[in-house]
């Protein structure tokens, strides 16, 4: 019996398989977040709204290009962002391409400018019944990352 076997193909975390399809599924979930008005954008909002609202946090984005890692205020966010959502059981990944997840999100509604996209919450949709297979998907993502002793687990976002 193989890995893939025992863990299912799609589901397998240390397969190029499973993060493809994690890649996918948080594509998705952006998506459909964005459209129902579930997505905060940003360290700060997203900061204020764990502190607010954590039971009606989901789930958890952090992201950062090349040029953010010697960012140390940004750094110290994370790790708060992550002690929390560790604290409060929300699954948190992280994205090392912010462009990519610009392109998804787009810009802000409001005033069309470029927005914070280091850190992004999926919020509990107000609408009873909403259960979103992408974040599904996530969850297990995350939970099998966790076994693996991986925490925050990094994913690719699909060309």
């Amino acid at each position: 019996m193989t890995l893939e076997e025992l863990h299912g193909q799609e589901r397998w975390v240390g397969g190029r398989c499973g993060m493809q399809g994690a890649g996918k599924a948080l594509h998705q979930l952006l998506v459909s977040a964005q459209r129902r008005g579930c997505l905060t954008a940003g360290v700060y909002e997203s900061a204020k709204l764990m502190n607010v609202d954590p039971d009606n946090v989901a789930f958890c984005v952090l992201a950062t290009d090349e040029e953010d890692e010697g960012d140390i205020a940004l750094q110290i966010h994370f790790t708060l962002i992550q002690a929390f959502c560790c604290e409060n059981d929300i699954d948190i990944v992280r994205v090392n391409d912010v462009a990519k997840l610009a392109a998804i999100v787009g810009p802000s509604e409001e005033s069309g400018e470029p927005r914070d996209l280091h850190c992004i919450l999926i919020t509990n949709p107000t609408e009873d019944g909403w259960k979103d297979p992408a974040l599904e998907k996530l969850n297990l993502f995350c939970e099998e990352s966790r076994n693996v002793n991986d925490w925050v687990p990094t994913i690719t976002l699909p060309e």
